[in-house]
């Protein structure tokens, strides 16, 4: 039977957790590198044993660290993170020039293929690449080097590249995404770039259609069609079936803010069996981060979106205001389509049936930054 391993960042540390393939009985380990926010860690898929995590703190910065035995122990890695050239400015929240500084690394995403070699996306916003297993890491200029570089703006949370996705077609072919500068494709390699945000809307910025400047919260793709990715923006949950060259938006009945406006949220996944059922977790509004009526709902599309289904069996139903943040869902490949999330509040629920019951793996976590799992065979 296979296994399952979720890998847990938290404000305060990772966490571990497996279980067979019934997910029933978990054993947990942790807290790894206790007290510093572990904004994320994940796996390879070339070698399930080689894990990398992302570990920073306010008074001691960035450290990479690396497992080779599935996070039994770890090893630091390189962690110089140098812009290429002359790192210019980008805009500031007042508009004002403000020069390129490295802060933190958000996400890793490792090879489809290869364990040694792994991107990094940091902030402020910039791809590196490393090619010996995370000692040196290179950045990859013509993403920050593009034209329109100089006019992104952070988010509330910064000026952050929080998501990389590999296309399993095409190893020459990524998508990243920045907040708040929007949606990015390369075809090349990550030589040359290409903002992909045409059909986006975004109110609070000067020109609602903008080529850039729009705040994505996350993109999922799953790798029988990587040419349709499914977006949580600000507001709205998007889709693409053309790589990005356009967006519609999939809203649907996704419940309502009082000014009526829907799809605000952080999370978005696909079901690993089913690349037409499509995962997110509503939240009130941009600034009161919790759930719709204190009520803490999945919402399943089994149509690729405009048609939801709140899944809610296990889940608390009153006085819940907890968030689900933007890299801390995940979906496993056994039958049944596990579906995996963690909360604000240090509870990660688990459904072995694809959303239709849940249950707490763990209740008492410090809060959950990334949720990652791995099927292993």
């Amino acid at each position: 039977m296979s296994n399952v391993r979720v890998l847990v960042g938290t404000r305060k540390g990772a966490f571990i957790l497996e279980s067979d393939g019934k997910r029933e009985k978990w054993d947990v380990s942790g807290p790894h590198f206790a007290g510093w926010e572990i904004y994320h860690l994940k796996g390879s898929p070339a070698d399930p044993n080689r894990l990398y995590a992302s570990q920073s703190s306010g008074w001691f910065g960035q450290i990479l660290q690396r497992s080779n035995d599935g996070g039994k122990t770890w090893e630091p890695v390189g962690n110089k993170f140098v812009y290429d050239g002359t790192p210019g400015t980008h805009q500031w929240y007042d508009g004002t020039p403000h020069p390129w500084e490295f802060k933190r690394v958000w996400h890793i995403e490792p090879s489809l293929t290869d364990p040694d070699t792994v991107y990094a996306g940091i902030e402020d916003a910039a791809i590196f690449r490393t090619t010996d297993g995370g000692q040196n890491w290179q950045e990859l200029p013509g993403l920050r080097g593009h034209d329109t570089g100089s006019r992104w703006q952070p988010g509330a949370g910064g000026l952050c590249l929080h998501t990389i996705i590999l296309d399993p077609s095409d190893e020459n072919r990524m998508f990243i995404a920045i907040s708040a500068a929007g949606a990015f494709r390369t075809d090349n390699g990550g030589n040359t770039w290409k903002p992909i945000n045409q059909g986006l809307r975004s109110e609070y910025i000067p020109d609602p259609a903008a080529e850039i400047g729009h705040c994505v919260h996350h993109v999922a793709m799953h790798k029988s069609r990587p040419a349709t990715l499914f977006m949580q923006k600000h507001w709205d949950v998007m889709r693409t079936d053309n790589a990005g060259d356009s967006w519609q938006n999939v809203n649907g009945n996704l419940p309502a803010e009082s000014k009526g406006r829907r799809g605000f949220g952080f999370v978005i996944d696909v079901n690993a069996n089913e690349p037409e059922t499509i995962y997110v977790v509503p939240i009130t509004s941009d600034s009161e981060h919790f759930p719709h009526d204190g009520k803490l709902r999945v919402f399943r599309s089994r149509t690729g979106g405009n048609e939801w289904e709140a899944l809610t069996n296990g889940l608390p139903q009153s006085n819940c205001y907890v968030n689900v943040l933007r890299d801390a869902m995940s979906v496993d490949s056994l039958d049944g389509s596990g579906i995996y999330f963690g909360t604000t509040g240090g509870q990660v629920y688990v459904s072995p049936d694809g959303g239709d019951h849940w249950s707490a793996i763990v209740h008492d976590l410090p809060a959950v930054l990334s949720v990652e799992v791995q099927t292993l065979q």
